[in-house]
């Protein structure tokens, strides 16, 4: 036996349901008295076919199929047919459900691929209905084949559309870092991960220096162009591990996981020194009339006993207390040896 005579046994066997006689095959779809009939199911877009139980052959299939698909009705001979011309990944989930269905005397809907003869796929819903004989056994499954190609299209837009919708309700767009809605979610899944992990969490709290003097002299235009540029240096001295966001006017924060406080001081001196370096002109500056930011840091490692909006606030006053001494500097604070010491605080 070829191994394609073999997947042949199985996949009819999958379906038969009893050892019994197979029951007299029902009459194929047009047979008879009506031409009428043939003519209505030959002439909507819908595909009718059937299927006899006993044998898992093609009774009928609908002359449509050709055009939809490229495969005349002549080559649809069994329900092999049906499964090997179906998307690889579609293929196991559907036959698997329809096999069940059948056996169950249920009617049923399903969703897949089809491969046509030049090597595309057209997506098409079969809308199965069992068929049983006056004993109740299963006689023949019967069906239509619609094609939803045109509704999948629509879904996956639709589903493209959602996505950025979520993207940008999650997006500070002038900056394109996160915006405080999003640094709510992401602060929240951290604060979780590393009080469940015992590993350290860091903040960094930034603040263009003089930003309203600068809006004030080069204008509101010049000011948004300021803003961008800044937010791609954070991300870039930050590097990929961080996330950055917005977190109002001319602050950004920043949130590292696992990272110890000198780690964080480090990543801080490094935005810092990076913004400076830059020379991006600010005339109305005293840090050598060039663009400058003041840093807030602050690492924990959280505990029940310990509140993230709490630990937030503390970090926010790290930032204030580098912009009362002077600003273009880093204010930091560490909960020590994270065992319940208090906090040690240190500023440059």
């Amino acid at each position: 036996m070829t191994s394609q005579d073999n997947n042949e046994s199985n996949l009819r066997a999958a379906f038969l349901p009893h050892d019994k006689p197979p029951a007299p095959t029902a009459r194929v779809f047009g047979d008879g008295d009506s031409a009428i009939y043939r003519t209505l199911l030959e002439s909507t877009k819908a595909i009718p076919w059937k299927i006899d139980w006993a044998t898992m052959e093609f009774a009928y299939i609908g002359p449509q199929i050709e055009a939809l698909l490229g495969w005349p009705p002549s080559s649809w001979n069994n329900v092999n047919d049906w499964a090997e011309r179906m998307h690889p990944e579609d293929r196991a989930s559907v036959v698997d459900f329809c096999v069940a269905q059948s056996k169950a005397g249920t009617d049923h809907e399903a969703d897949y691929r089809a491969l046509t003869r030049d090597g595309g796929y057209v997506w098409l819903r079969d809308v199965v209905h069992v068929v049983r004989t006056a004993n109740g056994e299963v006689d023949s499954l019967v069906g239509f084949m619609f094609d939803i190609s045109e509704r999948k299209r629509n879904e996956e837009k639709l589903a493209q559309l959602q996505k950025e919708l979520e993207r940008l309700s999650f997006h500070d767009s002038l900056t394109n870092a996160g915006n405080r809605r999003m640094f709510d979610r992401v602060m929240e899944r951290e604060w979780a991960a590393s009080k469940a992990s015992g590993t350290p969490l860091s903040l960094i709290m930034v603040d263009i220096d003089f930003f309203k003097s600068y809006n004030d002299y080069y204008g509101h235009l010049q000011g948004d162009e300021c803003l961008k540029h800044v937010a791609r240096m954070l991300g870039e001295a930050a590097g990929p591990d961080s996330f950055l966001a917005r977190f109002g006017g001319e602050e950004f924060i920043l949130v590292l996981a696992n990272t110890p406080a000198e780690h964080a001081v480090k990543i801080a001196e490094r935005c810092r020194a990076l913004i400076s370096d830059e020379a991006i002109a600010h005339v109305r500056s005293p840090h050598n009339q060039r663009v400058t930011a003041s840093f807030g840091v602050g690492t924990i490692v959280p505990t029940e006993r310990m509140d993230a909006t709490a630990f937030i606030n503390l970090v926010d006053a790290q930032l204030y207390q580098a912009k009362d001494n002077g600003r273009n500097r880093i204010a930091a604070v560490d909960h020590a040896g994270m065992g319940g010491e208090a906090f040690k605080s240190h500023s440059r």
